[in-house]
C-alpha cells in the first residue's frame, strides 16, 4: 500500500510540474520565441574593462539603417553615437571608460533614432591588477626534495657524497670479480 502512496504522489508532482511549465510557456510573449541573437538588447565588447579601455556596443533593435544615440554616462564616459552598418542590420558604436572609472557594474543605454525604443546593456569595470595574470613563483614545497636546492653548499656536498659512493661500489664490485674479497 506504502508503495502505490510513493508513486502516486510522484505522478501528482510531475504532473504539477509539468503544468507549471507549460502554463510559464504560453504566458511568455509570443515574439520572443522568433527572436534571434542581438535583437533587443544591447551587446556590449568587453563586457568586462579597465579604466581607460575601449569599449564597442552594438544592437540590431533599432531596425536596419537606423542610428542610435549611446549614453555610458553611468560609468562616466558621456554620449556617443552607434551609426548603422550592413551587418544584420546593427547600429555599431563606440566609448573610452574614462581612466578615473570606479570597479563595479555599470548599465549602458542606447536610444533608437526612428523609433525611440531604449536598449540596455552591462559593463564590467575592473581595475588592471585584478585582470592580470598571476604567475606563480617559487618552489612547491612537497617534502620529496628536488634536483636543486635552494643552497648551493649543500648541492654541492650532496653530488660529492654521491659520486664518492659511486666509486667505492665500483672498486668493491671490481674487487669481488677477481676473487680478492672483501
Amino acid at each position: 500500500m506504502r508503495r502505490r502512496t510513493a508513486r502516486t504522489a510522484a505522478r501528482l508532482l510531475t504532473g504539477t510540474a509539468l503544468a507549471v511549465t507549460t502554463a510559464a510557456g504560453l504566458a511568455a510573449p509570443a515574439h520572443a520565441a522568433g527572436t534571434t541573437a542581438g535583437v533587443g538588447r544591447l551587446d556590449v565588447y568587453p563586457s568586462t574593462a579597465v579604466p581607460g579601455g575601449q569599449v564597442s556596443v552594438n544592437t540590431a533593435a533599432c531596425g536596419d539603417g537606423e542610428a542610435a544615440a549611446g549614453d555610458a554616462g553611468a560609468v562616466g564616459a558621456g554620449r556617443f553615437p552607434l551609426a548603422p552598418t550592413t551587418h544584420d542590420g546593427e547600429a555599431i558604436g563606440q566609448f573610452q571608460v574614462p581612466p578615473s572609472a570606479q570597479p563595479g557594474t555599470y548599465e549602458i543605454v542606447a536610444e533608437c533614432a526612428a523609433n525611440g525604443r531604449r536598449i540596455t546593456g552591462d559593463l564590467v569595470v575592473v581595475l588592471a591588477s585584478d585582470r592580470q595574470a598571476v604567475h606563480p613563483r617559487g618552489s612547491v614545497k612537497t617534502g620529496v626534495g628536488g634536483a636543486l636546492g635552494p643552497d648551493p653548499v649543500q648541492t654541492a656536498a650532496g653530488v660529492a657524497a654521491l659520486a664518492v659512493a659511486a666509486a667505492g661500489g665500483t672498486w668493491l664490485l671490481h674487487r669481488r670479480a677477481r676473487g680478492d674479497g672483501i
